[in-house]
């Protein structure tokens, strides 16, 4: 597998590609998509597709990349900053599980781990696009919540970190493992009530 840096992102069918992969892969997950799959979805040819993604899981990991940087760009953009921090942290944290727990979030987590070793550039690209970007806006929020008496944080870099690992108790470990694939939504809500209260009775005011 190549590098998703080494990607050249221009061509007119280039979108075409990526777009119908998409498809596929949000309905048959990576290992039940095939190449014949994608390249009818994306009006192409197969050869077309081998000239942007030589490898299937290449391709996966830039609709994975984008589809992940839609989803931390959509949250980021819904927090509202004059909310209460009881309903932002709600809202964050099942933004946060929604996509841990889902097929692509899990291939996301995956890959990058079993390609650490010859690609450690791939687990940056992810955190770049993604998870960086829920932490800064996060940060930005505390810092206002803070500036209304409504948080008491000293260290937002810590303070957000901690949240995003709150969110991951019991249910993330699970799919990690094999133990569980899916999760009934008492479920999750139980690990998003605690994740909030958790936090708030550490940082709030």
């Amino acid at each position: 597998m190549g590098d998703l840096a080494d990607i050249v992102r221009t061509g007119r069918k280039f979108e075409q590609v990526v777009e119908g992969a998409r498809k596929v892969f949000m309905t048959d997950g990576f290992q039940g998509a095939s190449v014949d799959d994608i390249a009818r979805a994306a009006g192409v040819s197969k050869a077309t597709l081998y000239s942007y993604f030589p490898d299937k899981r290449l391709l996966f990991m830039e609709v994975a990349r984008l589809e992940c940087a839609r989803q931390a760009g959509e949250t980021a953009a819904l927090i509202d900053s004059s909310a209460p921090p009881a309903q932002v942290l709600r809202f964050a944290a099942s933004r946060l599980l929604g996509f841990l727990l889902s097929d692509i979030g899990q291939r996301v987590f995956r890959i990058c781990v079993a390609e650490a070793d010859r690609f450690p550039e791939l687990g940056q690209h992810f955190y770049e696009s993604g998870p960086l970007v829920v932490r800064t806006r996060l940060k930005a929020y505390m810092a206002e919540a803070e500036a209304r008496g409504e948080l008491k944080i000293d260290d937002f870099d810590l303070a957000a970190d901690q949240f995003a690992e709150l969110c991951k108790a019991d249910l993330f470990p699970r799919i990690v493992f094999n133990i569980d694939a899916t999760f009934a939504p008492a479920e999750i809500n139980r690990v998003i009530d605690g994740a909030v209260a958790t936090f708030l009775a550490r940082y709030g005011a």
